[in-house]
């Protein structure tokens, strides 16, 4: 099989993302997202962020990382961020996914992409502490403009949405803490409230 035919080949396969639902819902909450609508955003929203960063980064690798790090889920399928029992085994499917997928690709760009999935997993590199800073700012920016409303829905506790966005603060302090007071701060019932407080 000729280079250009793998890479057409691998074109095809990834188109298979804009199939695949997640549990976000779109700014006007009549839908939920996709992941390649997803992965248009994060990336766009971090070209315009980048400034943010804690550290000085490498765009097109931060961009490239975040428009492909969830193609793994055309195999994997997406898993809510706040389910437990599915997180459990998400990476070793998630790994597999990737080796096929990017496998389609000639050799050195085989290498490249799965060589960022992995940096973007292993959060190491000022690059990927960004990315997974965007990845889990642009979710919680839609669940804001849907007042909370999958948090409401699938019952999610302060102390788990914390958990889910601690890793924020290692790309973007900045963005971190425009996040806690402007997405997370503001759908805090009295509930999630007396949470934290147990927890402190």
């Amino acid at each position: 099989m000729s280079r250009l035919q793998k890479q057409i080949d691998f074109c095809q396969e990834i188109d298979q993302e804009k199939g695949i639902e997640r549990k976000t819902l779109t700014l006007k909450g009549e839908r939920f997202e996709n992941d390649a609508e997803h992965a248009w955003h994060a990336a766009l929203m971090a070209i315009l962020l980048q400034e943010h960063a804690n550290e000085e980064i490498d765009l097109l690798k931060t961009v490239t990382m975040l428009l492909i790090h969830d193609l793994v889920e055309i195999d994997a399928g997406d898993t809510y961020a706040y389910d437990e029992k599915g997180q459990e085994n998400h990476y070793e499917k998630e790994y597999k996914a990737a080796k096929r997928i990017y496998g389609l690709l000639p050799e050195d760009q085989r290498k490249y992409l799965m060589g960022l999935w992995e940096e973007f997993e292993a959060q190491k590199t000022p690059e990927a502490r960004f990315a997974r800073t965007i990845d889990n700012f642009q979710p919680t920016m839609l669940n804001h403009a849907s007042k909370g409303e999958m948090w409401k829905r699938n019952q999610i506790k302060l102390s788990q949405v914390l958990k889910r966005n601690e890793p924020s603060k290692r790309g973007s302090q900045v963005l971190w803490d425009y996040s806690y007071q402007n997405f997370i701060e503001p759908h805090l019932n009295q509930e999630l409230e007396n949470d934290t407080k147990k927890s402190d």
